[in-house]
């Protein structure tokens, strides 16, 4: 039995009574067609069910409609909700992703990527940089393909749309000073994450300015284990009061050491995290923590890569920051004096 065959672009211009060349004007959105016209052919192409075929479409344009992401270590909270929210806001204006998901790794990896993407004709890339290699890459990255960096720190030439780290690591510890803490400590994210840099950055900035000890920085690696070690370091010390944590995962492993050493929270220590994960305000005591806003991260990563497709290459580079917000919960309360 024969198949029927698809119908083409003929025969929609054949059923609205245009020539082919009206019903492509129609498909690419031209201004220049009658309302009447494009009324005809959209009803042409509905009673015949013509697809268009995305592979002619590229020949004839030129683009692809669709927009490469690479994504580093997506396990993690913040990674894998960045990567969710640019898929969304590239759907919603009109684009098909293709995204290379890559362990924490090094730059000639994200470059391999990078080329794999581009030799797939994508009309963009999106990449999630948190580390300084990652970023390296991208900065290296050849310029007749337009790119965005997310949380990219200084990309060369490359556009960067991030969150204020900064601002949100100086807006927890002024928090938890104003609450009338002496000082505050830090337990940091893994050494070469812009994200963790940042975030130490505004606390010491946040100490500096009120005239308060910087005391010395703990070390973690993102993970509830990283923070259980640096809570049972921090339950054996008698002059601390108030910690604020670089991530809500290692907060939840501090928690845990806090309570088996039978420290309350927040009656003797006050503790604060970052990225206000869903699972935060069930946390016991429910988690002070910084929100990211990954939504606005996206969609305005999107935007930016837009406007350097549409600029052909000729738009400056841009630096989007998104500002992060301070969420008080229960884990964190005025210093109790003896």
């Amino acid at each position: 039995m024969v198949q029927p065959r698809s119908p083409v672009i003929t025969d929609v211009a054949r059923e609205a009574g245009v020539s082919h060349q009206t019903v492509s004007r129609v498909l690419n959105d031209h201004p220049h067609v009658r309302r009447e016209t494009r009324a005809r052919v959209l009803a042409a192409i509905d009673k015949l069910g013509y697809r268009r075929s995305f592979a002619a479409r590229a020949l004839a344009t030129r683009h692809t409609r669709t927009l490469g992401v690479v994504g580093l270590d997506t396990t993690l909270y913040g990674p894998a909700c960045t990567v969710q929210a640019i898929e969304r806001a590239a759907r919603a204006a009109g684009y098909f992703v293709s995204v290379v998901s890559l362990p924490l790794t090094g730059a000639g990896e994200v470059g391999e990527a990078l080329d794999y993407l581009a030799d797939q004709d994508v009309d963009g890339i999106v990449v999630v940089a948190p580390q300084r290699a990652t970023a390296q890459a991208l900065a290296d990255f050849p310029p007749d393909i337009p790119a965005v960096a997310v949380e990219g720190g200084a990309a060369g030439e490359v556009s960067v749309v991030c969150v204020d780290q900064a601002a949100g690591g100086r807006a927890v510890t002024e928090h938890l000073l104003g609450l009338g803490h002496r000082t505050v400590w830090h337990v940091r994210g893994p050494a070469d994450w812009l994200e963790a840099d940042g975030r130490v950055a505004g606390w010491r900035a946040a100490l500096a300015a009120a005239g308060r000890e910087v005391p010395e920085v703990l070390a973690g690696d993102w993970s509830p284990r990283s923070g259980y070690e640096a809570g049972r370091i921090l339950a054996a010390r008698d002059d601390v009061t108030a910690v604020f944590v670089a991530s809500d995962q290692m907060a939840l492993g501090l928690l845990r050491a806090f309570g088996e050493r039978g420290v309350r929270v927040p009656e003797q220590i006050s503790v604060a995290a970052f990225d206000d994960i869903p699972e935060a305000e069930f946390f016991s005591p429910p988690l002070t923590t910084v929100r990211q806003d990954f939504a606005a991260v996206g969609r305005q990563s999107i935007e930016v890569l837009l406007r350097l497709l549409r600029s052909g290459g000729g738009h400056r580079p841009e630096r989007v920051v998104v500002p992060p917000v301070l969420v008080p919960r229960a884990s964190t309360a005025a210093l109790r004096h003896p």
